[in-house]
């Protein structure tokens, strides 16, 4: 195998949308992980209610968490990428 040394980075143009969706993003999440916390708080016997084929509350919303999650890290990455393609595109534009 080759080993090369790390590639020199410079300053990401980008940084700023992205820490600003990122935080977005991170309250989005945090608002419907508060609604699973909540609910185990304040009436946990509803997470043993059955609400889809046989699972109860707790591993429907617990699994939606997770796909939830993943949603979000697809959507985000797709969004950089618009963002940076633009980035790109108007520095090429404004270079000629």
């Amino acid at each position: 195998m080759l080993h090369e040394p790390a590639q020199v980075s410079g300053k990401d143009p980008a940084a700023a949308f992205k820490t600003r969706l990122g935080v977005c993003m991170f309250f989005l999440y945090a608002v419907v992980y508060a609604g699973f916390v909540w609910i185990n708080v304040a009436t946990p016997k509803a997470m043993e209610s059955i609400v889809f084929s046989g699972l109860n509350l707790a591993v429907v919303y617990g699994i939606g968490l997770i796909v939830y999650a993943l949603l979000l890290a697809l959507i985000y990455e797709r969004l950089c990428s618009l963002h940076e393609q633009k980035l790109n595109k108007d520095n090429r534009e404004g270079g000629n």
